[in-house]
């Protein structure tokens, strides 16, 4: 038992897996903001926007429901179009910020890779010959 939880440890604390728990955590908190931004900010402008009280509410209705006094004889036929945008809006909020996070990324990569390096130290030869052709110039 106990060398199995030395090994779980080990795993634990590998760089990649503690990365992914890290990315794991960042991407849950981001998809509540999102989905609080979708659901908060801009479902109920598009819903105002309708003339709704709630965009889920929004929907197409393709067959009405018949009735037979009190009794639904055949239900009717809906497309609930409001969810679905409100999935749209979603969708293209994380892959803004997931493309801003790339494109920064690339941008820093970039940057780096075009950063002179510094040139290497001469050796102790060059610095002797150096040394010996100022000498002979004098």
């Amino acid at each position: 038992m106990k060398k199995l939880f030395n090994e779980f440890k080990t795993f634990m604390a590998r760089g990649n897996v503690m990365d992914m728990a890290i990315g794991v955590i960042i991407a849950t908190a981001f998809g509540k903001i999102t989905t609080s931004l979708v659901n908060d900010v801009f479902m109920p402008f598009i819903a105002w926007i309708f003339g709704a009280r709630d965009m889920t509410a929004l929907n197409l209705v393709v067959r009405e429901a018949v009735m037979d006094g009190e009794t639904v004889v055949q239900e009717a036929i809906t497309i609930g179009f409001g969810t679905f945008v409100g999935y749209i809006i979603d969708f293209i909020l994380v892959a803004l910020v997931v493309f801003a996070v790339v494109k920064a990324m690339n941008a820093m990569k970039k940057k780096e890779e075009e950063a002179p390096a510094a040139p290497p130290e001469p050796s102790k030869e060059e610095v002797l010959l150096t040394e010996i052709r100022d000498l002979l110039k004098k």
